[in-house]
């Protein structure tokens, strides 16, 4: 796996680096200071897995950066990164097709799920984005805990521990497709969309 860490500043990109070579220990990790090396680098080699890009770089307007990127690279996973958590911002980013914004003051273990998340073809929305949603979901603590069947509350504890569908499988003797309809049926029954989301408002409600 390929990836790439863009920002200005390189002591960022150096502690991320190190996280990451944890996270995923056999990843091939590169680095960029700007958007402008960022293309640079996909233009010569656009097989990049995953790009962790702080868009709060000045070298272009990262709307028009995220545009290039994707015509270069259309199949690389994008995570940004940015010191702002302004919900109209975030959407506006997500919305871009990204596949995960992280805040920078988040810990490194928030780095870290999303980072598996995205990996494993999931999204990673921050927790500011769903505030609020619990208590249009759910009357109770009580009546979430009543949603989740045996299987799904097990699914939904190993989701929170970081783990892929692969090793979700392994760890629970089933096959990976049945690992994946257990997640759908998590993920209806808490009336969310992805996997992290599952993993906060279960947190919020009592679940985990």
């Amino acid at each position: 796996m390929k990836i790439l860490i863009a920002d200005d500043h390189a002591l960022f990109r150096d502690g991320l680096a190190m996280h990451i070579e944890q996270i995923v220990p056999n990843a091939a990790i590169f680095q960029a200071s700007g958007y402008s090396q960022v293309i640079k680098n996909l233009q010569e080699d656009s097989s990049v897995d995953l790009l962790i890009l702080d868009v709060d770089m000045q070298d272009m307007p990262w709307l028009d950066a995220l545009k290039q990127i994707r015509a270069i690279a259309p199949k690389t996973k994008i995570i940004v990164v940015s010191a702002s958590e302004d919900s109209r911002a975030i959407r506006a980013i997500l919305s871009t097709g990204v596949k995960g914004y992280i805040p920078k003051r988040s810990e490194i273990k928030v780095f870290a799920n999303a980072i598996k998340l995205v990996i494993d073809e999931g999204t990673y929305v921050p927790p500011t984005l769903l505030d609020g949603t619990v208590t249009n979901n759910f009357g109770s603590r009580n009546n979430g805990v009543k949603m989740l069947t045996n299987r799904q509350s097990q699914v939904l504890d190993l989701i929170a521990q970081g783990k892929s569908n692969k090793q979700i499988a392994y760890d629970m003797g089933v096959s990976e497709s049945t690992v994946k309809l257990h997640i759908n049926a998590l993920l209806r029954s808490l009336h969310v969309t992805n996997r992290t989301q599952a993993v906060i408002t279960a947190q919020k409600i009592g679940l985990i």
